[in-house]
């Protein structure tokens, strides 16, 4: 009789936590699905960010699976939001026993999966692992260096980040140069990009721009500065000295949205020169910024995709983790003075502003090369432990 028994197969947890782990994950899974000899795929859900609807559409538009679990740990401080997911990730871990965690970005769930994975012997493989702004205030670089310092296998999106893992005594043989993930999305995504018009028509703002007229758009969600009301008066004063001569469009995130209301800044439903909309989706802000003659933004990932799509970025910190973006791409720092942003802004308006180059490997191959690198690595390990 032949051995009827079931192949086995080395499993695979996979975690995400906030939206843009989502862009990273799914060509990730979707590599991995096809991977030969076969690797068995769970998805956990932390659930940091409290938006079902939100991450509904988005797990529709991008074809993922709902996720085998959700833990549902929803917004909180970052030392009660990391202790919750590893609360409510420990028992997930000990019931699913996979042979590795994959983990992708900076979030607080990052750290708290990568710390109750290390704890249990299960090994850490960290996606975008090596990027450093070198500011400890920012509570997303305590997360990318201590999940960095757990992982087993470490994939890094852009070469620099290979020097600043060295210097942490990080062994190089632990990490994989395989280009920028989120890029893999974005590329298979541009097609089906909501139009700009369309998006200011379900926000009620098709009256913000005449046919063809120029736009520029904003994006505002860091704690560095929407939790600092010195701070947000003087973006938001540069935002008020913008619109006078380019409409903006802003979509706000909710937190943001709150810190605007207490602080007396949010520009009225009706404004001439600024649209504030409800949060967009992936394809509605690919679109958006596809077609901006500006993006202003202090999020990491915009930084990333105004560079793959060629469009001038002002980015609203003082350093950047993803320096490749300054130095190849289409992102200037711009800081906070609002003087500062307003000449970048009118240069930018006159001269057409940077365009750059995509950086090495942001080709829309980086999730089959992570695929490849980890179904080898579970392979031999389980080879071996058999």
């Amino acid at each position: 009789m032949p051995d009827t028994a079931p192949a086995h197969h080395p499993h695979l947890l996979c975690v995400v936590a906030a939206r843009p782990n989502l862009m990273k994950m799914a060509p990730i899974l979707a590599a991995l699905a096809r991977l030969r000899p076969a690797v068995e795929v769970s998805l956990v859900h932390t659930g940091q960010h409290d938006d079902a609807a939100m991450d509904a559409r988005l797990f529709g538009a991008l074809g993922l699976a709902p996720p085998q679990l959700n833990l549902a740990v929803g917004p909180a401080s970052h030392a009660q939001q990391t202790a919750e997911v590893m609360r409510r990730f420990e028992p997930a871990l000990r019931r699913l026993a996979p042979q590795a965690v994959l983990l992708v970005g900076d979030a607080n769930s990052a750290l708290a999966c990568a710390l109750v994975a290390a704890k249990l012997g299960v090994p850490v493989l960290h996606v975008e692992a090596g990027l450093r702004s070198y500011d400890r205030r920012m509570p997303e670089e305590i997360n990318r260096v201590l999940t960095d310092q757990l992982s087993e296998l470490l994939f890094t999106s852009e070469p620099v980040a290979l020097n600043n893992l060295l210097l942490e005594g990080i062994a190089a043989n632990r990490v994989h140069f395989v280009g920028n993930v989120m890029i893999d999305t974005l590329l298979a995504q541009l097609p089906r990009a909501v139009p700009t018009p369309t998006v200011l028509a379900r926000g009620g703002r098709r009256d913000l721009l005449a046919p063809g007229q120029r736009y520029a758009l904003l994006t505002l969600q860091r704690p560095a500065n929407v939790d600092h009301p010195a701070r947000l008066r003087k973006l938001m004063a540069a935002v008020r000295k913008i619109s006078q001569q380019l409409p903006v469009i802003f979509p706000v995130d909710p937190h943001t949205r709150a810190r605007l209301t207490e602080g007396g800044l949010l520009p009225p439903p009706d404004s001439p020169g600024v649209a504030c909309l409800p949060p967009a989706d992936y394809l509605e802000m690919l679109g958006l910024m596809r077609d901006a003659s500006v993006v202003l933004t202090d999020s990491g990932g915009v930084q990333e995709e105004t560079t793959a799509l060629g469009v001038p970025c002002l980015t609203l910190r003082d350093n950047t983790e993803r320096p490749i973006t300054v130095s190849e791409g289409s992102n200037t720092l711009a800081g906070h003075d609002p003087a500062v942003i307003l000449a970048l802004c009118e240069d930018i308006l006159r001269h057409g502003g940077k365009t750059g180059h995509p950086p090495a490997l942001w080709d829309g191959q980086a999730a089959g090369r992570i695929a490849g690198v980890v179904g080898a690595w579970l392979q031999r390990r389980d080879a071996h432990a058999r």
